[in-house]
Parts: structure tokens; C-alpha cells; sequence
């Protein structure tokens, strides 16, 4: 738990220790811990010369209390993070200098194999300090959406997440469901009818684009750095997010039909997910399947609500909802 702060596993467990039992002598807490004298030993020198722990003239220790010695090392590494964090800045605007008229080598790295595209698919999301920009297109190989562990730290940092999904995407079995996770997450996603590669971008630094499979069966990705190349993907990402449609789920709630039976009056949250995925393109029976409901109660639903709103057809349903605020208007 405290290994973010440089202590090591016996650190961590001599400390914890002499909480408990204060005063302790390297004896006893070796018959506690059950662990050899000089693992403890060694424990203790470090947990001294840190300030986590007291020691006293007949060679017995005591804890320091958490809040001010763990409070004092975290914000050690917070200051020492924010020092990092100014060198990575300045670091930065030498290689951008530096790479001003370099090979084509130095700006273009071929990437091959899922485990390397994996690789380099989480370090570009990992290095942005500002927003990410993704495109999505199925099948895929190196990284499913819902195994992107990289976004929501990066989102913790206080990055911005700007992702554009090929219409098709929304077909894949549990889609819908990693896409409201992320914008419950302040995930920004618009759906495209055609999404023309896979693309991710760090900022205006780096970029990775995958590839067709190799030759002999092995997918490949290109990373860019900063380069004619990489602003051309800019420009060509906002393009089509400009151009894709807002994918906006209202509501939290479950989709169930009890809840649906609850709240007769107005659209339910199930309510609101169905005309979302309709209006982001999804066939009915595609919108049924990712809801989890048959396309009967999906057809009765949509009934439902055009009776609600007093029109008779979808389109007209689609402008009522946007206008009375049951799905989200951009």
C-alpha cells in the first residue's frame, strides 16, 4: 500500500506493527512478524532515518504518528511530482527543438505485435498532459475498449477524452455499456457513420495508428511524433468530430422493466438510452440487443413516448426530444 512512497513490503509491515505495539524491541517484532532479524533489522534502520519511527536509548521503537510522518512524505512526493512535472515541460520543448529537421526514422517508430501495439497504445495516453483523441473502429486487436486501464488515470489527472465511435462499433456485445461508463466518467463520445482508421493522439505530441496484420500474421502500428504527419491526423480528427453525432446517455438508472412500470408519467432512463442509440443510427433490433430488451418492448416504448409527446412519427419524436430536454441537445 505504501509502496508509492518508496517504503518496501517489511517497511510497510514493521511500521504497522509498531503501531499496535509501541515500544517494541527488534526482538519482539521479529517473533511477531515472523521474519528474520535482519530483514527486521534493516526495516527499522530505514523507518528510522525516514522519521516513521522513534528510537529510544534501550533500543526499543515507536511508531511516529501516520498524519504527520506519512503526511510529510506524501507531500515530499507531491512536491518532488511537481518538480518532474516542470522538468517533463522543458524536456519536452528540447526534444520538439531538437526534432525540427530530424530523419524520417527519428519522427516515425514501426510497432509490431499485439503486446508491443498494447504497449505503446497505453505510454501515449499515459504521456498526454491535456486531452486524448481517439478514434474507434471494430474488430479489436490490441486493446478492447473496456481494457483501456490507462484512461481512467489519465482522466484523474485532469485529462480531456474526446472519442469518436465508427457507427458499426455500437453493435459490439457490451459497447453500449463501456461507453456509458465513460461518459459517466466525462468521456466526450460523438458517433461517425464511417470512422476511416483506428487513431489515438496525445495532445499534439504523439500519435498511433494502427496498421493491416503483417505479412506473416502479425498486426502492426505506426507511432508519430511531432511532424506534417501528425498535424495532418489532427486536422483530420476534428474533421470528423465536427461532423459525428453527440452520444449522449441521460440518466443513471437501470434499465428494467419495473422501473420503466414505476415512472409512467415521463420518460424513464431506459426511455432515454433507447432514443439515444436510436439517434446515434442503431437499428432498432441492434438498440434492442444492447439494452437487453426484445424489440417488442422496445417497439411499445417507443409508442409510449410518441403518445407522451403527442407526435406520430420518429422524427418528430427526435425534435421533441431534444427540444423538452430528454436526451441531450449539441
Amino acid at each position: 500500500m505504501l509502496d508509492v512512497l518508496g517504503l518496501e513490503p517489511h517497511d510497510e509491515r514493521v511500521y504497522r506493527a509498531l503501531l499496535g505495539q509501541p515500544h517494541s524491541a527488534a526482538a519482539v517484532l521479529c517473533d511477531l512478524l515472523v521474519v528474520p532479524r535482519s530483514d527486521v533489522d534493516r526495516a527499522l534502520s530505514r523507518l528510522v532515518e525516514w522519521g516513521l519511527v522513534t528510537r529510544s536509548a534501550d533500543e526499543r521503537f515507536t511508531a511516529a504518528p501516520p498524519a504527520m510522518a506519512l503526511g510529510a512524505l506524501i507531500s515530499q512526493r507531491r512536491d518532488g511530482l511537481r518538480r518532474a512535472e516542470q522538468a517533463l515541460v522543458a524536456f519536452a520543448e528540447e526534444h520538439r527543438a531538437a526534432m525540427t529537421g530530424s530523419s524520417i526514422s527519428d519522427l516515425i517508430e514501426v510497432v509490431t505485435g499485439v503486446d508491443a501495439i498494447r504497449h505503446r497504445f497505453l505510454q501515449v495516453q499515459q504521456a498526454a498532459r491535456s486531452q486524448v483523441r481517439t478514434f474507434i473502429t471494430a474488430p479489436f486487436v490490441a486493446v478492447p475498449p473496456d481494457e483501456n486501464t490507462a484512461e481512467p488515470v489519465a482522466i484523474g489527472r485532469g485529462v480531456r477524452f474526446r472519442v469518436v465511435l465508427d457507427r458499426a462499433v455500437l453493435a459490439e456485445p457490451g459497447i453500449v455499456a463501456d461507453a456509458i461508463d465513460s461518459l459517466h466518467n466525462g468521456v466526450q463520445l460523438r458517433v461517425a457513420d464511417h470512422v476511416p482508421m483506428k487513431l489515438v493522439l496525445a495532445d499534439a505530441d504523439l500519435g498511433l495508428v494502427p496498421l493491416a496484420v503483417t505479412p506473416d500474421g502479425e498486426p502492426g502500428a505506426v507511432l508519430l511524433h511531432r511532424s506534417g504527419l501528425l498535424d495532418a491526423l489532427d486536422a483530420l480528427f476534428e474533421t470528423v468530430w465536427h461532423g459525428a453525432h453527440p452520444f449522449e446517455l441521460s440518466g443513471t438508472g437501470g434499465g428494467t422493466e419495473s422501473a420503466v412500470e414505476r415512472a409512467e408519467e415521463g420518460p424513464t432512463d431506459l426511455d432515454r438510452r433507447i432514443l439515444a442509440l436510436l439517434l446515434a443510427g442503431l437499428t432498432d433490433q441492434t438498440a434492442a440487443v444492447q439494452l437487453g430488451l426484445s424489440p417488442r418492448t422496445l417497439h411499445r416504448r417507443l409508442r409510449h413516448l410518441m403518445d407522451l409527446a403527442g407526435v406520430r412519427t420518429r422524427m418528430q419524436l427526435g425534435g421533441h426530444a431534444v427540444r423538452h430536454g430528454w436526451v441531450e441537445a449539441h
